[in-house]
């Protein structure tokens, strides 16, 4: 009896992933969201360090996985702040579930970063950063320089069925899992 009534789950599963192929695909990743919930959850400004930064909302982007969670990641203007917030930071990410973001382990919760780049000229990675509010470092990695982009945007996201978003800040590219 057991086995049937397993057996006959079994089957029912099956039904629904092919009635809703989608379902099934949609268990990882992330899927860009955009129009009204895509204003509602970019802020103008965004707090580091004490400052009040604003965001560039035209490089923004907002991405939410398969459980509704959303993250938020985008470019903030330091224009007229001191030159080591200049130097420090070029974005911010707000997150509503736990992220790896290019290896490093991220909480709920509201970050900054940052990225180094080497000269125009060079093909070497550059060093990306995440900060936390307070502007403590919470972790490094490489972001690696894509030479085969035509024409890199300042931001760009790129999503795929249950892979990890790309994000690219110019040519240089990280992996949020």
């Amino acid at each position: 009896m057991k086995k049937k009534m397993m057996l006959f789950g079994l089957i029912g599963m099956a039904c629904l992933l092919i009635a809703r192929p989608d379902a099934a695909r949609a268990q990882s990743g992330f899927e860009p969201v955009s129009a009204e919930a895509f204003t509602r959850a970019v802020p103008n400004d965004f707090y580091l360090e004490g400052n009040r930064i604003p965001v560039e909302k035209r490089n923004a982007a907002v991405l939410k996985n398969a459980k509704g969670a959303r993250l938020v990641v985008a470019l903030i203007d330091t224009t007229g702040y001191s030159s080591q917030i200049q130097q420090k930071y070029i974005g911010m990410l707000i997150t509503e579930t736990p992220l790896s973001v290019c290896g490093i382990a991220v909480g709920v919760g509201s970050y900054g970063f940052g990225l180094e780049r080497p000269a125009a000229t060079s093909s070497a990675d550059a060093p990306f950063k995440v900060y936390n509010q307070a502007g403590e470092k919470l972790g490094e990695c490489a972001a690696k320089k894509d030479e085969s982009l035509k024409q890199a945007k300042p931001l760009t996201t790129i999503t795929s069925q249950g892979g990890p978003a790309k994000v690219y800040l110019g040519r240089y590219v990280i992996e949020i899992r």
